[in-house]
């Protein structure tokens, strides 16, 4: 992909990976240049995303991002906060960050996944008002769908590896494959 190839995608939608009544819908901060370009989220060849889902048991084998459909036989899905493409996440604004923590509600009002996972805690925190929120399951919840913060899978974010962020989308998937039940996975 030419340098010209992805600023072109700048603004560009990537449409949604969704289903009603998913297990989880994962939901990114927003689409990067790559994942516009090739309309696939979590696209970029140093994005995590794909080896920590397999990682954490989500996945049998580690899917490729042009393999994202196969993701809802897993009852899984893909959004984002934010709707359009940008080189890096800091140039999403605030104000665009709490029209998107309306929109998604709303779309996970109409989903009704039992699980929202929000990859990306700062995003988290700037969409739904929620300063003070931690990585893990959150108080919030949506209707009836539960929200889980998870580390970002950008390369860029150094703090977590990916045997980290494996663990911490783990204990996501044992939380979603729960009947009910309080899990001992929740802090």
């Amino acid at each position: 992909m030419t340098p010209e190839e992805l600023l072109a995608a700048r603004d560009r939608l990537v449409p949604d990976v969704v289903a009603g009544d998913l297990r989880v819908l994962f939901c990114g901060i927003n689409p990067g240049l790559m994942s516009a370009a090739t309309g696939h989220h979590f696209a970029r060849p140093g994005n995590r995303f794909w080896p920590v889902l397999h990682l954490s048991g989500f996945t049998p084998r580690q899917l490729k991002p042009w393999e994202q459909d196969e993701l809802l036989s897993y009852g899984l899905g893909i959004t984002n906060v934010v709707a359009r493409a940008s080189a890096r996440a800091d140039e999403i604004s605030d104000e665009e960050f709490r029209e998107g923590g309306r929109l998604l509600t709303a779309k996970v009002e109409l989903l009704r996944p039992k699980w929202l996972a929000v990859v990306g805690i700062t995003a988290y925190r700037t969409a739904f008002g929620e300063k003070k929120a931690m990585i893990g399951p959150q108080e919030r919840t949506i209707g009836g769908t539960r929200i889980w913060a998870l580390p970002n899978p950008s390369g860029l974010n150094a703090h977590w590896t990916a045997r980290t962020m494996a663990e911490e989308y783990a204990r996501l998937r044992a939380a979603s494959q729960d009947d009910g039940q309080e899990s001992d996975t929740t802090r």
